[in-house]
């Protein structure tokens, strides 16, 4: 009994198809987990609707998906003088964040990235004299530009793109292709319309694996259910039964990324309320667990162990048998399951 990814297969694609049509020449993006169904997966997905290139998280990424997949692959981690080489095909292509990262692939294919708002990495705009020199040791594939998910200060994503443009132009950089992230459909067209000249080419992940919840579900299947009165002891602490009910053991584990959970950014004052609600519920060892049963979100009876969870499920909900399986609300880019379900 597993912990499985149900994937509706057909809405999946259905999804896939409208993002596609949204991004003309539009680069999946297939890194860390495979956004939960893994790389090889994703390869074959990338090769089925026709994708040209495929954009990787690192060279070790590029060095296991180059087997399954026959295109180009661009790795986004940016190039640094001194990092571990790895054997990589020519097929390979390289970000650079700065002009010594430049100076040091000669020969190679590769993506300038350019600092955008986020101010993560990428060259700024007193580099760019000195990439005029630099490129012509290189196989510029072109420029990119990883933009910010919100805008609370309301700024305009095309306008900090057509700035980078006017730049790069103003420095007689060539502008044959645009890598970007995080634009929207129509916001790709405004910036294809007034650059007809240049090719926008958008590195979509999450939007277009994820974008469609409906199309796939993790379910737990139940290993075991005991009965347990109030007081009775139980589990590696040896805790008491707050009230009588059931424990109910299901496939899903810390080693599957059950009770893991990444940082959230929280904005307004409900959710920072719940937040501390949960904390202060975490500090008498009140943990929600990720499984739903009978309409809801049942509580660990205690944390989560390698490969299973025990869930306490209370006396008055329906009693959950043996191979009974409890949907589970998990992220993906921290889950791995044990098997895939197509339907």
């Amino acid at each position: 009994m597993a912990l499985s990814l149900y994937v509706d297969t057909a809405r999946w694609r259905a999804h896939q198809k409208t993002v596609i049509e949204q991004f003309p020449g539009l680069i999946p993006v297939c890194k860390g987990n495979g956004y939960g169904f893994g790389h090889e997966r994703l390869s074959e997905e990338a090769m089925r609707f026709g994708a040209d290139m495929l954009a990787v998280g690192t060279t070790y990424e590029a060095a296991k998906i180059k087997d399954w997949f026959s295109g180009d692959l661009l790795v986004l981690t940016p190039f640094r003088r001194g990092e571990e080489p790895v054997p990589l095909p020519d097929r390979v292509i390289r970000s650079v964040s700065s002009v010594d990262g430049v100076h040091a692939l000669v020969g190679a294919r590769v993506v300038i990235e350019c600092m955008s708002s986020m101010k993560r990495h990428g060259v700024h705009e007193e580099d760019l004299p000195r990439l005029h020199a630099a490129i012509e040791d290189v196989r510029l594939e072109g420029f990119a530009l990883h933009l910010p998910l919100d805008r609370p200060d309301g700024t305009d994503a095309v306008e900090e793109v057509i700035g980078w443009m006017n730049r790069l132009r103003a420095a007689r950089l060539p502008l044959h292709t645009m890598f970007v992230s995080h634009l929207r459909g129509d916001e790709q067209a405004r910036l294809q319309q007034q650059f007809p000249q240049t090719r926008f080419r958008a590195r979509i992940g999450t939007r277009l694996w994820l974008g469609d919840h409906e199309a796939t579900q993790y379910r737990g299947a139940v290993l075991d259910v005991t009965r347990v009165a109030k007081g009775d002891r139980f589990g590696y602490r040896q805790q008491k039964a707050a009230s009588e009910g059931w424990l109910v053991v299901v496939a899903g584990g810390t080693s599957h990324g059950v009770g893991l959970e990444a940082p959230k950014a929280m904005h307004g004052v409900m959710p920072r309320a719940k937040g501390v609600a949960r904390a202060g519920l975490a500090t008498v060892n009140r943990n929600l667990s990720p499984f739903v049963w009978d309409g809801k979100q049942r509580w660990f009876a205690e944390p989560p162990h390698m490969q299973v969870s025990i869930l306490f499920v209370p006396a008055d909900a329906q009693e959950p048998k043996v191979g009974d399986e409890l949907v589970a609300h998990l992220r993906h880019t921290t889950t791995q399951y044990d098997r895939i379900v197509e339907r």
